[in-house]
């Protein structure tokens, strides 16, 4: 994978050039003429507040020039992507459940074991259901062909878009409504349809609906086998 422009996506053979340690110039882009990516420079908070503000540009430097091919070990990031997200999914479906449950020392064992099946079988089938139903959005609404290579960059979006779900661990420590899981859900299907659009390069009204289908099937499953 090639660097990108964060200003319109155009592919860059380079960032930048280094003449000495610390002294180092942007390069620009020759299609827009702009600094290909202005990131490079800016500290991890401004590029952070970027993504929650849902800017493509933000979107662009982590997906392409951070997270490139070439630099980083791709398999192993993947992997830990799917997991962290598979772990956050668990503890999502574990907070709604829980007003739903009585949680004491006075529970059952079958009682505890029926309550973590339930869970693993919305998160297992629930994602499976979500991908499924995800790349089959792709191929209908953007009509774009997933070959591995390009199904492996689509799916690391996805998970790394998903960073909103990291505001449920917040909930360990304070008392939200449940009603917060649910604006959570929201946020992280926005970032998902930025980064669709930013790797796809299709309509934002296409990638919206795409997303949208993807997750209103997930919602629907786990509600169904609730």
């Amino acid at each position: 994978m090639e660097y990108r422009c964060v200003q319109c996506g155009f592919r860059i053979k380079t960032l930048f050039v280094q003449y000495s340690p610390g002294n180092i110039r942007l390069m620009k882009c020759v299609n827009c003429k702009a600094v290909a990516d202005e990131y490079i420079e800016c500290e991890l908070m401004i590029v952070l507040i970027d993504l929650i503000l849902h800017k493509p540009k933000a979107y662009r430097h982590v997906l392409f020039n951070v997270l490139n091919h070439e630099r980083t070990h791709f398999q192993g990031l993947l992997w830990k992507s799917l997991v962290g997200f598979l772990v956050l999914d668990a503890y999502r479906s574990l907070l709604v459940k829980k007003p739903e449950e009585e949680w004491g020392t006075s529970m059952s064992i079958s009682s505890f074991f029926w309550i973590y099946r339930k869970m693993l079988m919305d998160v297992f089938l629930g994602n499976y259901v979500f991908l499924c139903s995800f790349l089959f959005a792709i191929r209908s609404l953007l009509k774009t062909s997933a070959q591995f290579s390009r199904f492996r960059d689509l799916m690391l979006a996805i998970l790394i878009s998903s960073y909103f779900k990291i505001l449920l661990t917040a909930m360990m420590v304070w008392e939200f409504p449940p009603a917060v899981i649910y604006i959570i859900d929201l946020f992280v299907l926005s970032s998902n349809t930025v980064a669709l659009k930013v790797i796809t390069k299709s309509t934002m009204n296409r990638c919206i609906g795409a997303c949208f289908i993807a997750h209103a099937i997930k919602f629907c499953i786990t509600k169904a086998f609730a």
